[in-house]
């Protein structure tokens, strides 16, 4: 699937599949209260934050296979992120005919709930940008502000990518902190397998 560039539009149609797939992202349960869900970016909005200088986004859905899965544990080290997604949702971003980067939207859990959010990697293994979908805790959201996202630009697999080491706390949002930092370790894993160095 081919994303062409649009403008956005937080109020158009979106196919069903996008609906269907957006409500596994995003556990939608009504036993947590829909005052505690805050929903930033859609599925189909959220690479064109992290590329808006694209002009085409081609869509790609990795399955998660026991070999891909003991890859990523590989990559991640001692982070320990959450591996437990059937499938991630993933862009190749290009301008023209050029590959600008790659983007994978992934989950980990805050204190009790998950947080969804969305890594942008350049052709070379940095990470290029970080933007919050959905923040479901009562409290620590001020993870998904850009101050505290803007700490994760131009790393790679080669930094520690943890939180008190080269990501600073946030008092009352330790926990967010923490998952972000492993999460974003966890997408450029992702990222790594799926597009810059696949097997076979």
């Amino acid at each position: 699937m081919v994303f062409q560039a649009a403008p956005l539009a937080r109020n158009s149609r979106l196919p069903a599949k996008v609906f269907f797939l957006m409500g596994w992202f995003l556990l939608p349960l009504v036993s947590w209260g829909q005052e505690r869900t805050q929903v930033y970016l859609t599925v189909e909005e959220a690479p064109k934050v992290i590329f808006p200088e694209a002009d085409r986004w081609e869509r790609k859905e990795i399955k998660v296979t026991p070999a891909l899965s003991q890859r990523l544990k590989q990559l991640v080290g001692r982070a320990k992120p959450t591996i437990w997604e059937p499938f991630y949702i993933s862009f190749l971003a290009s301008k023209g005919e050029k590959v600008i980067g790659y983007a994978v939207i992934c989950e980990e859990i805050g204190k009790h709930r998950p947080i969804t959010f969305i890594v942008g990697v350049t052709p070379e293994g940095k990470v290029k940008d970080v933007a919050i979908l959905t923040y479901r805790e009562p409290q620590g959201d001020e993870v998904q502000h850009r101050s505290f996202l803007a700490q994760f630009e131009g790393k790679n697999l080669q930094n520690p990518i943890m939180q008190y080491q080269d990501i600073h706390n946030i008092s009352g949002a330790t926990l967010s902190v923490r998952a972000l930092a492993r999460g974003v370790r966890k997408a450029l894993a992702v990222i790594e397998v799926a597009y810059r160095k696949p097997e076979g």
